[in-house]
């Protein structure tokens, strides 16, 4: 099947995109390397870059494809960006992915996997969160996902598209093989700051709270290998293949790591200082939270195997120590 991957230069769709590919899937990648990186593109694949807001473009790379499924990890990411900027997120995320489903219409992609995230449910009612967890975004772009999800359930009625939903929590670490290496180009998650810090690009790290109910008082989050949320895109897009109906699901590790015990794996990993400097709770974080994955556990057959944080500390600081001395592309 040849597929496209919308977003595949990017952190999370470079890893896909080679997987697929590991996989014997023909791949084609869409990205405008506003965030994405030339180093997770390799020589077999099929590039396109331009931007998914550009709908003639786009429904024109869409149609001359003869492609079997679309995987869409094409988004504004940073939670309060969204709140100071929705504008931004509305037309990235929101009309963004109604052209790439109106070219999917025309050209009859009837499968697509959606890039979803745990940002769709806000504010824990209970842990560890499942699938039916009320969904109460507590930023703006967590509801541009809850909306996508919710669009997307429309044009599955409507037109007939089938898709995953994949809920992601927080992904983190690189490819063991160092093959997919582009860096994050101005991250805001807690694991390529610390990476940042350690070799010299920022000064510090904020540790914001450690005055939480958690063991050691600062937030706790769920933190998922890249390398397992490529294997869930590839089980998920088997499984449209194979059921031909629609599924949203979790991806996460299932277990909690605190910022400070992930400070403390960095500074032994990387021999590096890493300062930081304790700041004051963020409004709207909450102090936990964890994943439920065990529907994709059941339907997909899909579990986190690369998750624990030597993987991912050891694999993110491969990627950045290769490349301390080198700019980023």
């Amino acid at each position: 099947m040849k597929v496209l991957v919308i977003g595949g230069a990017g952190y999370i769709g470079g890893h896909v995109a080679r997987l697929l590919s590991d996989r014997g899937y023909a791949v084609d990648v869409v990205d405008n390397l506003s965030t994405g990186s030339t180093r997770n593109l390799f020589p077999e694949y099929g590039f396109f870059r331009g931007d998914i807001l550009d709908y003639p473009w786009l429904a024109g790379v869409v149609a001359k494809g003869s492609y079997g499924a679309i995987i869409h990890l094409a988004a504004a990411k940073a939670a309060g960006e969204s709140m100071l900027v929705p504008e931004k997120y509305s037309t990235q995320n929101l009309c963004g992915t109604i052209n790439i489903l109106n070219a999917a219409c025309e050209a009859g992609v009837e499968r697509i996997v959606f890039s979803s995230s745990a940002a769709v449910y806000g504010e824990p009612r209970y842990l560890p969160i499942d699938e039916s967890h009320p969904k109460e975004p507590e930023n703006y772009y967590g509801f541009t996902k809850l909306e996508i999800e919710r669009i997307l359930a429309w044009y599955d009625r409507l037109k007939g598209i089938k898709f995953a939903a994949l809920r992601y929590f927080n992904a983190a670490g690189y490819d063991p093989g160092l093959r997919v290496r582009g860096l994050e180009k101005k991250p805001a998650n807690l694991i390529p700051v610390i990476m940042e810090v350690a070799v010299g690009i920022r000064k510090s790290l904020d540790v914001f709270g450690v005055d939480y109910p958690t063991p050691d008082g600062s937030g706790v989050r769920d933190y998922i290998h890249v390398s397992d949320l490529a294997l869930g895109h590839l089980l998920a897009l088997e499984y449209l293949e194979r059921e031909k109906k629609s599924i949203t699901v979790n991806l996460g590790s299932e277990s909690g790591l605190s910022v400070l015990k992930i400070l403390e794996t960095a500074r032994r990993v990387t021999h590096r200082p890493i300062p930081s400097v304790i700041s004051p709770r963020r409004p709207g974080d909450p102090a936990t939270l964890v994943a439920s994955s065990a529907l994709a556990k059941t339907v997909l057959g899909w579990e986190a195997r690369h998750s624990s944080l030597e993987t991912i500390i050891e694999t993110t600081w491969a990627a950045y120590a290769a490349q301390e001395s080198t700019p980023l592309a």
